[in-house]
Order: C-alpha cells, then sequence, then structure tokens
C-alpha cells in the first residue's frame, strides 16, 4: 500500500480568496498580473518575466510532482482571474513543518483582503488539517513591505539567515525567517479573522 503524500492538492475557499492547483490553464492570466506593476523588474524578490511565466509554472508543477512543493494559484473571486501565485515549499512531514512562500500579487492586488483571505485559507489548512506544529515565512532582509506583511500577520521573527541566496543580479540575500506556532494559532486566527471583517480604509 502506497502511504498518503501529506501535502495533496486542494482548492482552498473564502469570501475574500480562491486557492487552485497551479496549471499551465493560468498562464495568461499570471503574464498579465505581472505585467501589473512590472514586478519581475523588482530585485529583491523573485518574479518571473512575461516571457518566462510558462518554465515557471511548469518548474512548479514539477516540483509539486516530487511533492516538495504544493503551488497555488491566487484567484481574485470578484473577477475569477489568477493575479498571482503561492505555495506550501520547504514541506517537513516528520516534523509537521511547512513554509509558506515564492508569493507574488499583481500590484492592483497588493495591500487589499485578498493576501489576508489567502493567508488565513492557508494557515488554517496547514494547522487544522495537517496538524503543523509551525509554519514560517521567509523573505528578503531588504524588503520591507513583505516584513511588514508577514509580522501584520502575526509572525515572530526567528532570526536571520545571513547571506543566505544569492540573487539574479548576484548579491547576496539576507533571509529574515519568520514563524507561526501551533500554540500562537488561535490567537493569530482570531486577529486575522478580525482585520478582514474590520471595513478597510
Amino acid at each position: 500500500m502506497t502511504a498518503t503524500p501529506f501535502l495533496e492538492p486542494v482548492a482552498l475557499q473564502s469570501p475574500h480568496a480562491l486557492l487552485v492547483p497551479l496549471s499551465l490553464a493560468h498562464h495568461d492570466d499570471l503574464v498579465a498580473a505581472t505585467r501589473d506593476g512590472e514586478l519581475w523588474k523588482l530585485w529583491y524578490t523573485t518574479v518571473p518575466s512575461p516571457e518566462a511565466m510558462r518554465a515557471d509554472i511548469e518548474r512548479r508543477i514539477g516540483l509539486r510532482e516530487h511533492g516538495t512543493l504544493l503551488p497555488f494559484a491566487v484567484v481574485d473571486p470578484a473577477s475569477g482571474k489568477a493575479v498571482g501565485v503561492t505555495n506550501y515549499m520547504n514541506v517537513d512531514p516528520v516534523h509537521r513543518r511547512l513554509e509558506i512562500g515564492g508569493t507574488w500579487y499583481r500590484a492592483s492586488s497588493q495591500r487589499t483582503s485578498l493576501n489576508t483571505g489567502c493567508k488565513l485559507l492557508l494557515l488554517e489548512h496547514a494547522f487544522e488539517k495537517k496538524d503543523c506544529i509551525a509554519v514560517e515565512f521567509r523573505t528578503h532582509f531588504m524588503n520591507h513591505q513583505s516584513r511588514r506583511g508577514i509580522e501584520r500577520l502575526g509572525a515572530k521573527l526567528d532570526g536571520v539567515l545571513r547571506s543566505h541566496m544569492r540573487m539574479a543580479n548576484g548579491t547576496l540575500r539576507d533571509s529574515c525567517v519568520y514563524s507561526i506556532t501551533a500554540a500562537e494559532w488561535p490567537t493569530v486566527k482570531a486577529h486575522l479573522a478580525w482585520q478582514l471583517a474590520r471595513p478597510r480604509s
């Protein structure tokens, strides 16, 4: 008998966000999304250019087939179009830990309820369906917008991995590592639900 994988493709939905297994059917939407803000030009993050989008989707799907990544297309419930990508990654089924990362959204979807809604869905699935003991987030030390967003979720800084990665432009990335633990999850969940319920200014 074959063991059931720790993570299997799944669709997650709420009034604020829809996450579906990434496929090549999302290619055209994601090309349009990355052009909104020319996201691939940001040196401190990694977003595929329009020309590289197909290869990036195929790479993520290949990693899914090897069980090391579970990629999602982020769909805007209002338009029905894919506006970004996110992943479960660095999956450790033995110790029931994973990272939410490799995330990007089109510029017009940033700073909206979409990101909060996505993170609530992903965290809820990880802690309540997969019984994770901790969920990590990692970002470039210089990506202050991403760091503020992670901290608004309620994640705590574990530390900084210095010279952790080499970026496409040859610079070395210091990675800030954040996490939310299972013990913290009920408080974080209540906080995220409150953020989504309150009027946005």
